[in-house]
Order: C-alpha cells, then sequence, then structure tokens
C-alpha cells in the first residue's frame, strides 16, 4: 500500500517560515521524481515545487528563492522549506510523486498552511 503522509503544517506570521515534510512508503522513492502542490480556496491545484529522482528542482514562479525543496532517499522524504512567507502562500500543500515514465501518481492527504498578515 503506497501512503504519503505530511507533517508541518500550521499557522505562522507573514515573513516566517515553515518546514513541511513528506513520507513516503510502498515505493521505491528514490526512483520517483516528488513534487509539492498547493490548492488555495477557490484556486486550482498549482506546483510550488519539484525534485526530481537525479535531484533537478523546479520551483513555481511565486515562490522562487522563498522555498527550497530536498528530499533524502535513505528516509524516503521530501521536505520543502518555506521562508518569507507571505498571506498569498495560505494553501493546503499536498505532496505528490510520479513513476518513472508518468505512468502512476500518488497524492498525500494534504497539510494546511495559514500566514496571517
Amino acid at each position: 500500500q503506497v501512503q504519503l503522509v505530511e507533517s508541518g503544517g500550521g499557522l505562522v506570521q507573514a515573513g516566517g517560515s515553515l518546514r513541511l515534510s513528506c513520507i513516503v512508503s510502498g515505493v521505491t522513492f528514490s526512483i520517483y521524481d516528488a513534487d509539492w502542490y498547493r490548492q488555495a480556496p477557490g484556486k486550482e491545484r498549482e506546483l510550488v515545487a519539484a525534485i526530481g529522482s537525479d535531484r533537478s528542482v523546479n520551483y513555481g514562479n511565486s515562490v522562487k528563492g522563498r522555498f527550497t525543496i530536498s528530499r533524502d532517499n535513505s528516509k524516503s522524504t521530501v521536505d520543502l522549506q518555506m521562508s518569507s512567507l507571505e498571506p498569498e502562500d495560505t494553501a493546503v500543500y499536498y505532496c505528490h510523486v510520479v513513476s518513472p515514465g508518468n505512468y502512476v501518481h500518488y497524492w498525500g492527504q494534504g497539510t494546511q498552511v495559514t500566514v496571517s498578515s
């Protein structure tokens, strides 16, 4: 059974930091690409940051320079370090992994991040 379990969400003031973590089980994590998405109320889900199995990284324009994605294949985790948070970053953040060849996708249940002004 594949499971993605996120943690680290919460309430933070603007300008603050949070670190999200996702533990992945049930797959060979090292060969999967991993991403963080977010969805704010009334908006579509958007890509926040991605890290490939080759450790290449990609960020959404709105978070470049503020967020950092990383992975630890030995622990099957993918983390998102978020700094200089803004109220516009308020959303449910989802962990996502995709198999080689983009055949299978798995999602976590989401963790709420709320940034107060």
